[in-house]
């Protein structure tokens, strides 16, 4: 099993995420991340999707989405040189001052952004790789569990520019 990335562009149109999504559900497939938006053009939408699988039943999805008419073209990321970034909010709730004082650091430190904040309560914005997202994630609930709120947006994906062309997976 490995870890997947996958490009669609797909047209515009009401239920086509559906149908991609009930192509991976066929497969069996867990989506771990999957965004959708307007490409430049209003007539095309771009999906990144995330997930975790074999060879074999990878290769099977790709072939099966280029058979979309939906799908003007499917490109598989997991081994180009990629810029990927994950939305992230995460609320703390029941702050002393103390604890305040800390999160402002630890936004500081992890390049992250306090998007709100009261007396009692921190709002973290992050726009990072999922991998630095999640260790974010386990630094806040080793002292902040049972208090803590998450929306996560899913990750975004385009291939490299072509300077950092030779790397895999570039993340910043």
């Amino acid at each position: 099993m490995k870890k997947r990335w996958i490009c669609l562009f797909v047209e515009n149109e009401i239920g086509v995420l559906a149908r991609i999504a009930g192509l991976f559900s066929a497969k069996a497939y867990n989506l771990e991340s999957l965004t959708v938006g307007r490409t430049e053009d209003e007539k095309v939408s771009r999906m990144t999707i995330s997930l975790t699988g074999d060879d074999k039943t990878f290769e099977q999805v790709k072939k099966q989405l280029n058979r979309c008419v939906e799908v003007i073209k499917v490109v598989d990321y997991t081994d180009r040189a990629v810029y990927r970034k994950e939305l992230m909010y995460v609320k703390i709730s029941g702050c002393s001052g103390e604890e305040i004082t800390d999160l402002f650091r630890i936004s500081r430190v992890t390049g992250t952004a306090i998007a709100d904040y009261t007396r009692s309560c921190v709002l973290l914005e992050s726009v990072r790789t999922q991998e630095q997202n999640e260790e974010l994630l386990a630094r806040l609930n080793r002292d902040y569990s049972g208090r803590i709120e998450i929306a996560r947006g899913g990750s975004v994906a385009v291939e490299a520019a072509g300077r950092y062309s030779t790397e895999t997976n570039s993340q910043d």
